[in-house]
């Protein structure tokens, strides 16, 4: 907007903290009389963007500017929220469609182009980004487990994460002080399956039976080797097998000693995988093709070198 449109330093200020955007009732209260406001419609200075909104100095608004005439087009207390607010977050692209809202219970707003959803939300539920009123990630993660599943939502968490906004275990904490919305359910079933942890003996009991599905010999557990202590072992095929109970949210320190673990294994010679607990306890078909095809392959390689097997066919 170029400085000096409105001929309202008022205005103009109003303007620019709204992304270009102005209503009727902020222009008459900063001074400017309903013939101005003509004036400067007629005159190319305001384009009417919904009842009582107008755009300032040019037809054409950013993203931010759409979403704030739809939260002036809905209330005072009209805030972004689901979809819309995830793409003002960064976690989600934003996609072609209605911009969505969130009103109060009493509100009925009905706007072109906006979805309104009408609920109570707390003080605490919602804050400002770039000027605009909108949900909190916490919220906005929940609010979008109402309308994605899989892996689109599971991208949404590791994206918060991936930006600093909320990790797993913050927002499994604010699930608790969010219990009785919807989605809730839907997103603490998806962080229980993907942070799932078992203990050494559980995660035995239960990785074994995959490893004779999959047609291997008993490894050996919780030996070292390589210089650290390993989750199972087959010394016959060269396999070192770990687990990691915690998929989302892994510290940089973290990632650099599973790499070097995983570095020490391969420069002696070994083939090291690495698995989720969650997929010991919920995807033992994959791990089963995968042990299968690995074990094949190092057996292979074996008989090519002369060296021991283990009888997989």
């Amino acid at each position: 907007m170029a400085r000096g449109m409105l001929h309202s330093p008022a205005a103009e200020r109003i303007a620019e903290a709204q992304h270009d955007v102005v209503t009727r009732a902020q222009l008459l209260a900063v001074g400017l009389s309903a013939e101005a406001i003509r004036h400067r419609i007629a005159s190319g200075r305001l384009y009417q963007k919904g009842r009582g909104i107008y755009a300032v100095g040019r037809p054409r608004l950013t993203g931010h500017g759409e979403w704030m005439v739809a939260i002036l087009g809905c209330g005072p207390r009209a805030v972004l929220s689901h979809a819309s607010a995830a793409a003002l977050w960064g976690i989600r692209p934003r996609q072609q469609g209605p911009i969505e809202v969130s009103v109060g219970a009493r509100s009925n707003p009905r706007r072109p182009g906006v979805v309104a959803r009408r609920r109570s939300l707390r003080e605490q539920d919602i804050t400002m980004v770039d000027g605009i009123p909108v949900t909190r990630p916490d919220l906005t993660l929940v609010d979008l487990a109402t309308i994605l599943r899989g892996d689109p939502l599971e991208a949404a968490v590791n994206e918060a994460d991936k930006l600093g906004l909320i990790d797993p275990e913050a927002l499994r904490v604010a699930l608790e002080q969010l219990r009785g919305r919807r989605g809730v359910g839907v997103l603490r079933g998806l962080l229980d399956r993907r942070t799932f942890a078992l203990t050494d003996s559980q995660l035995e009991r239960r990785f074994l039976p995959i490893t004779r599905r999959a047609g291997l010999p008993r490894p050996e557990t919780g030996r070292w080797v390589n210089g650290y202590k390993v989750d199972f072992h087959w010394p016959g095929l060269g396999l070192v097998v770990e687990t990691d109970g915690l998929r989302y949210h892994r510290t940089a320190a973290q990632q650099t000693r599973d790499r070097l673990r995983d570095q020490a294994h391969t420069a002696a010679g070994l083939t090291p995988l690495r698995f989720a607990h969650s997929q010991v306890a919920f995807e033992p078909a994959h791990m089963v093709a995968t042990l299968r095809a690995v074990a094949r392959r190092l057996e292979r390689a074996g008989r090519g070198r002369g060296g021991p097997t283990s009888s997989l066919e």
